[in-house]
């Protein structure tokens, strides 16, 4: 069964665009576990636009299913995990003024890196993923990093469903056998919608979790959240 995962710095965008309180992030992350979701994911940048590093430490305490940090392994970050270890934690390439993800790491390159960043975790008990593209060469230095998983950063596919969804998803087909017979899980996230997310499962079934926010947040808006919780869980249902 994969998992849902349910990215909820868009509450926190909105919160913050008027200051105060509401909506409170802490009650959204309660209610999407009341409502289905397996996870809770969060990604707390430098500049503190949506998530604060204060909400990940207020948040820890109240999560009952899983608690997955995403983020650049900076000083701050890594402390950060170090100090609520969460059950899964997340590198990601970005840059510090990244509007959102959109690159996976060019392993080769930042393998020695990855590599003791992940020690530093793992001996503390934390499951680690790396954000990949669907490059083999990256895929298979990501397993000689010590990684647990990887999460293959799914917007071409989004990109390209709607002109040729069977050659949208083949190159992650090929990335997740790739990921599979190394022994690494596999996470997927990245513009993934009502619309993609029935296909992608269906041609990769073995994915372990999927990490959605900003589309499921939107869709919320008009259907509910915990009616848009449900629809995407159904979307991993069959």
């Amino acid at each position: 069964m994969t998992k849902l995962s349910v990215n909820i710095n868009k509450i926190a965008t909105l919160r913050n665009a008027r200051g105060g309180n509401i909506p409170n992030v802490k009650t959204a992350a309660i209610n999407c576990e009341l409502f289905g979701a397996d996870g809770i994911t969060v990604h707390p940048r430098p500049d503190e636009r949506h998530i604060r590093y204060k909400d990940v430490l207020e948040i820890r305490p109240i999560i009952t299913t899983e608690f997955n940090i995403e983020g650049y392994p900076s000083d701050s970050f890594i402390d950060l995990v170090l100090s609520v270890k969460p059950d899964q934690v997340t590198l990601v390439p970005d840059a510090h003024d990244a509007i959102t993800s959109n690159a996976g790491w060019d392993i080769v390159r930042f393998r020695l890196f990855l590599t003791d960043v992940i020690s530093t975790f793992r001996k503390e008990g934390i499951r680690t993923s790396i954000f990949v593209d669907t490059n083999p060469e990256n895929l298979e230095h990501a397993a000689l990093t010590g990684t647990d998983r990887v999460e293959l950063y799914t917007e071409p596919y989004a990109t390209g469903f709607n002109v040729n969804a069977p050659g949208a998803v083949e190159p992650f087909v090929y990335a997740a056998r790739i990921a599979r017979d190394a022994k690494l899980g596999i996470n997927a996230g990245h513009d993934l919608n009502l619309d993609n997310l029935r296909y992608l499962h269906q041609n990769i079934p073995w994915i372990d979790e999927v990490s959605i926010g900003h589309a499921l947040i939107s869709d919320a808006l008009y259907l509910g959240l915990e009616n848009a919780i449900q629809m995407y869980k159904r979307q991993l249902a069959d």
